[in-house]
């Protein structure tokens, strides 16, 4: 029976810690699947160029057979519409975004209508090597991505010496027993290390059909294992509303908004410099967006984590426009959108 039932591949992990670099990696690797891969945000900077065929407005088509498709509001309405497709579907991943507790969403596979048609196989959770430190001391959620991965990919192993990842190993062994730690640079892994490899077991949950009480259970679950005394976190604030997915950033989660930013001007390319140089709030994790720089007839693609950034350039393919994002702790939104206004070429 099992067999019959659609595989599901959940990846967690914080902010900017290699998740979609992961799923690039997968979608390129993978031969002879369809699969269909549900993302919080996708698009030229979510899915690599090379791999998008065409897109609508929440779902698009990639060269290898697979589609990608955002989540738009529940996952469970989502999941759905993928399933009602006319063409088979394969395997099924989920990247969720780097401030979401996966264990919601394994309940939507594991304890609802879902149960019939789809098998969740593993979470994986993408662990940032390089910025572990900021990550378990700024946030409860990244507790529970580590206690509820069934398979811990250490990253960007490359970045940091050994004794900086025994440290991160050490830290994880006291969060969860026997943990199965795979480590990686640039999330490449092999494929038969994390797909289907059947390491979720429903049996470690106590599954009620009754919401309230699988509220409290996933809450009591969620709640063990994080008594750490040089760590002081209140897990019993820690919300979910278990009927929806749609983790908006926006509202506050353990402190972390997201700012905005779109213009249809050019940037100067030295005033975004002197932003990052000197401006940049200390407060901003998380970055990325698409840059158009009056010097420049190439498109760039911005992605910053931590104290890291990098600029890659390819051709535009669509209008030109600015458009970038910040996740951070408590951000003050309108000094970051008037430093970014500064920025546009022709301001003083």
């Amino acid at each position: 029976m099992s067999k019959k039932l659609l595989p599901v591949t959940i990846i967690s992990g914080f902010l900017g810690s290699g998740k979609t670099t992961l799923l690039n990696h997968i979608l390129k690797n993978q031969v002879g699947l369809k699969t269909a891969v549900l993302v919080n945000e996708f698009g030229e900077i979510g899915i690599d160029n090379d791999l998008i065929i065409e897109g609508s407005e929440d779902m698009i088509e990639l060269n290898n057979g697979c589609i990608c498709c955002s989540i738009n509001g529940e996952l469970l309405n989502t999941v759905s519409k993928v399933l009602e497709r006319s063409e088979k579907i394969d395997y099924l991943i989920v990247e969720t975004t780097g401030l979401a507790d996966p264990l919601p969403v394994a309940m939507t596979f594991a304890a609802g209508d879902l149960r019939e048609k789809v098998r969740l196989d593993s979470i994986i959770t993408v662990i940032d090597g390089e910025n572990f430190d900021f990550e378990i001391n700024n946030t409860s959620v990244a507790y529970s991505q580590i206690l509820y991965g069934d398979i811990l990919l250490l990253n960007k192993c490359d970045l940091v010496n050994e004794e900086q990842l025994k440290k991160v190993e050490k830290f994880i062994n006291k969060i969860k027993k026997e943990p199965r730690i795979l480590r990686s640079t640039n999330s490449e892994i092999g494929l038969q290390t994390i797909m289907s490899v059947g390491l979720f077991e429903t049996d470690t949950f106590k599954f009620n059909k009754d919401k309230e009480d699988l509220e409290d259970n996933s809450h009591d679950h969620s709640s063990h294992s994080h008594d750490h005394s040089s760590h002081s976190h209140d897990h019993s604030s820690h919300s979910h509303d278990h009927s929806s997915h749609s983790h908006d950033l926006n509202n506050n989660i353990d402190g972390f908004t997201s700012v905005s930013y779109e213009t249809f001007e050019p940037f100067s390319l030295r005033k975004f410099q002197y932003f990052l140089d000197n401006q940049i709030s200390q407060d901003v994790f998380r970055a990325k967006g698409i840059l158009w720089f009056m010097e420049s007839e190439r498109k760039h693609i911005f992605h910053l984590s931590g104290k890291r950034f990098s600029l890659d350039d390819e051709e535009w393919t669509k209008e030109k426009s600015n458009k970038i994002v910040f996740i951070g702790k408590n951000l003050d939104h309108q000094t970051i959108k008037n430093q970014l206004s500064s920025c546009r070429f022709g301001t003083d």
